[in-house]
């Protein structure tokens, strides 16, 4: 006979005993990835099985706004700054990389949310959901990234060496957007404005970020660019795309390290009040 998992559920808080804690952790991380997998593969087949332009639309919105910019800039609407690279190039890649950090941010509410049926019935790690979330976001991610070079040849930007190093890139937009997404998954599951909300902060982010904008030089704004710690990786991000030499890549990974940090801390979070929301969700 198979050995079957049993699971004890006891009064005493997991933080009494961290090491234990962890060990688990660990575990259900490496068994949910299989699940995981299932999860995306039904959810991707589902995204894009009903639609003509299929995984066309991964670019489609990032080009829509990509447009929307460079109307607003040669036409005098919008006064943008001289940029490093041709701005019809300079928004499109930071659009196409903000797109991926806003799929990251995204899927931990939309996944628990989509399974909520799930969790009140099955009892399997909950870790799988957040590693689907990121599982979907990469093959997106990946599928733009593709795309985006197609385009970036088409515009006369041939990519160089540094362009192996975008993967860290991506990795980082995705870890720092997973973050961001668990941390606001226990309140969200509570209260539905949160997902409502979060569209609204991210384009208010984008705007505080050199996605479609320059990084200013002097005054107020140069410090609040400087200080975000979105900047170094849109900004190291896209260097590595398109060939340039990275200005903040100390910036950079200081802003990795602390990610890797938030993201334990906001797991933990996310495995402790997991419980909690699902007796809610029940009643």
């Amino acid at each position: 006979m198979a050995d079957q998992r049993i699971t004890i559920y006891t009064p005493d808080s997991q933080l009494t005993s961290p090491l234990k804690m962890l060990r688990e952790m660990l575990r259900d991380l490496i068994v949910s990835r299989e699940l995981a997998w299932r999860l995306t593969v039904r959810d991707l087949s589902a995204q894009y099985r009903q639609t003509f332009l299929g995984f066309l639309w991964a670019i489609i919105l990032p080009l829509a706004n990509t447009l929307v910019w460079i109307f607003l800039s040669y036409s005098g609407i919008v006064n943008v700054s001289k940029t490093s690279l041709p701005y019809p190039i300079y928004v499109f890649t930071g659009t196409m990389l903000w797109a991926i950090l806003m799929d990251a941010v995204n899927a931990p509410l939309q996944m628990v949310t989509a399974s909520k049926s799930m969790l009140a019935k099955i009892n399997f790690p909950r870790e799988a959901l957040v590693v689907a979330g990121i599982y979907q976001t990469s093959v997106n991610a990946l599928i733009k990234i593709v795309l985006l070079l197609i385009a970036l040849a088409v515009m006369g930007i041939h990519p160089s060496w540094s362009l192996l190093l975008l993967p860290i890139g991506i990795i980082s937009l995705i870890m720092t957007g997973t973050v961001l997404g668990l941390m606001l998954t226990p309140v969200g599951l509570l209260y539905t404005d949160v997902g409502k909300a979060i569209p609204l902060l991210m384009q208010f982010l984008m705007y505080l970020t050199p996605v479609v904008f320059a990084m200013p030089e002097t005054g107020l704004p140069a410090k609040v660019y400087q200080l975000n710690p979105l900047s170094p990786l849109i900004l190291t991000s896209r260097d590595w795309l398109t060939g340039l030499l990275p200005e903040y890549l100390s910036y950079f990974l200081i802003v990795n390290a602390v990610a890797m940090l938030l993201l334990l801390m906001f797991w933990i979070v996310f495995r402790l009040a997991m419980p909690i929301l699902i007796e809610r969700m029940g009643n």
